[in-house]
C-alpha cells in the first residue's frame, strides 16, 4: 500500500478500519465521544452533543447530497467521523469532506485509514471526480492527513465558515480522481 493510498510514515500497516452508516444504535456511544473530545474539537468543530441533535444529524445524513461515514476500529470502536457533503453530479461530480476524530483515536493514524477508505469509495463507488477539504490554517493535522493522501493546497478562502459563533479563514485543498489514481 503506497503513502496516497493510506500507509503510514513510520512504514507500520494502517490500522483496520470498517466504515458504516451512522445509525441509531451508535446514538449514546457518538454523544459520549463527543464529551470526551471537547478538548480536541474546540472551534474546529462542533459535533451533536444531545440526544436531539444526534438525531437532526441522522436526518441530515439521509439527505441524497451527503454521504456519510462512521470510522470505527477493528474492534468495533466508534473513532470519528467523515462525511462527503454537498454532492453535486452531472458535469460536476464533487464534494466537500468534512471530518473529525474522537479521542482515544485521534493521532493513531485510524482517520488516515478511514480517509484513505472513503476517497476509495468516492472515487469508485461513488462515481465522484473532485474531492475538496476546507481547514483552517491553523490545524496542523487535518493538513498533515490531506496532503499525505495527495490533495493539494489552492488557496485561502477568508472568513469561509462560521464556527463558534466565529467567521473562520479557511486554506482549500482538493483530490481530483486522476491524482489520486496516480
Amino acid at each position: 500500500m503506497n503513502a496516497k493510498r493510506g500507509a503510514r510514515r513510520d512504514g507500520a500497516p494502517p490500522p483496520r478500519v470498517t466504515l458504516e452508516a451512522p445509525s441509531l444504535r451508535r446514538q449514546a456511544e457518538f454523544i459520549a465521544a463527543v464529551r470526551r473530545s471537547r478538548a480536541l474539537h474546540g472551534a474546529l468543530v462542533s459535533p451533536p452533543s444531545t440526544p436531539a441533535a444526534y438525531k437532526t444529524l441522522l436526518r441530515r445524513c439521509r439527505a441524497p447530497s451527503k454521504l456519510a461515514h462512521f470510522v470505527c476500529t477493528a474492534d468495533g470502536e466508534l473513532a470519528g467521523v467523515i462525511n462527503i457533503n454537498e454532492v453535486v453530479r452531472d458535469g460536476f461530480q464533487s464534494g466537500y469532506l468534512g471530518y473529525y476524530a474522537f479521542v482515544p483515536h485521534a493521532g493513531r493514524g485510524v482517520m488516515r485509514a478511514g480517509l484513505a477508505e472513503v476517497l476509495r469509495l468516492a472515487f469508485r463507488g461513488y462515481g465522484l471526480h473532485r474531492l475538496e477539504a476546507n481547514i483552517q490554517p491553523g490545524n496542523l493535522r487535518s493538513i498533515a492527513l490531506v496532503r499525505g493522501l495527495g490533495f493539494r493546497y489552492e488557496g485561502l478562502s477568508p472568513r469561509y465558515l462560521k464556527l463558534g459563533g466565529r467567521w473562520r479563514d479557511h486554506e482549500r485543498w482538493a483530490l481530483t480522481v486522476e491524482d489520486w489514481k496516480a
